[in-house]
């Protein structure tokens, strides 16, 4: 079976991974499509010892959609060639938070995430538990299944969140993957949407996917421009996609009095002064991370009832033998949703 594996040091190469069969309570997943995440390139990126680079290596791939082609023992309610987006958690299918699809909050020291902890979805073929694996609706393809297995589904339930309607203006930081699809659900639930970044081909995507004004922060003016736009009293509601500081503190203080604000991008740090930024303006500060299993479902039939054109986001269909130079090319920031397909 081919896979990609991450060499570390923005490395990486097509290997032979073993073959697999499915356990009791496991299904064989032959991959149709695996998107690539941001998320992805800090394995990407970091630099491995040669001790780390002589393990077995875990194939990456977070995003994975495909179909049931084997069964293993004791599986229900699966049957071969079902089409499945699957959740890249996996905990201990006990606690509160498994038993509510909430497998990446489990407190099991074995909780595991595909692409790290377990094998993921930038392969031909891969394991996944019976319980992570959730139908496809028939009017979605592959890739948008893909899609929405991590990045697509992570900005509508930081929406969600955010309780937007179409009184709403919001502010949207960060016009990447997730940040598009922010676009283009805050719009279909109704709401008026800035887009923010500091990328022209990023902020003409975004003008495409439905965006109502875009403001360029190439000098760091996103705040004033968003209070312009909006009679002087900033967003109604502002979702932050990025991960830094200086963008999550704008997004902060973008937003008007008593306005919400949601942070779903990883990483970095962020410092803020409590009163004059969120006590005395009655800011709601929430934080998103991910989705349950039934959130996935959730967002898939949105995006099927709604039409929302989010194939249209999509801007790299590559094969597998293709993969590491794609992913030199998303490395750099190229704008769009890159995707690796199978036939």
């Amino acid at each position: 079976m081919r896979g990609i594996r991450f060499l570390g040091d923005r490395r990486s190469e097509i290997i032979d991974y073993p073959d697999d069969e499915p356990g009791p309570g496991y299904v064989l997943l032959k991959m149709r499509s695996s998107g690539m995440c941001g998320s992805d390139l800090h394995r990407y990126r970091v630099p491995f010892s040669d001790e780390e680079l002589a393990k077995n290596p875990i194939r990456p791939g977070h995003e994975p959609c495909g179909e049931v082609a084997m069964i293993g023992p004791d599986v229900t309610g699966l049957k071969i060639g079902d089409r499945i987006m699957q959740h890249h958690y996996d905990g201990c299918r006990n606690c509160d938070f498994c038993n509510t699809g909430w497998q990446q909050l489990c407190r099991w020291p074995g909780r595991a995430v595909h692409c790290s902890g377990r094998h993921g979805g930038h392969g031909d073929y891969m394991l996944a538990h019976a319980s992570t694996c959730l139908p496809l609706p028939d009017e979605l393809t592959y890739e948008v299944g893909a899609y929405l297995a991590c990045g697509a589904s992570t900005a509508f339930h930081g929406l969600k969140k955010l309780q937007l309607s179409g009184l709403d203006t919001i502010a949207i930081f960060g016009a990447g993957p997730v940040g598009l699809a922010g676009v283009m659900f805050a719009e279909a639930m109704g709401a008026r949407v800035i887009a923010v970044d500091i990328s022209g081909e990023r902020l003409e995507m975004a003008k495409a996917a439905g965006a109502w004004e875009v403001v360029d922060n190439s000098d760091g003016s996103a705040v004033e421009q968003i209070i312009d736009l909006t009679y002087g009293e900033g967003a109604d509601a502002t979702l932050e996609a990025i991960g830094i500081h200086a963008t999550r503190l704008a997004a902060v203080q973008s937003t008007r009095v008593f306005g919400r604000c949601c942070f779903v991008g990883e990483g970095g740090d962020f410092h803020v002064l409590p009163s004059p930024d969120i006590i005395h303006r009655h800011l709601t500060l929430v934080g998103s991370w991910t989705f349950s299993t039934h959130g996935l479902i959730e967002a898939a039939r949105f995006t099927a009832r709604r039409q929302v054109p989010l194939e249209t986001l999509i801007t790299d269909r590559i094969s597998l033998e293709d993969a590491p130079a794609a992913y030199e090319k998303f490395e750099a920031g190229a704008p769009g949703k890159f995707v690796i397909n199978w036939n």
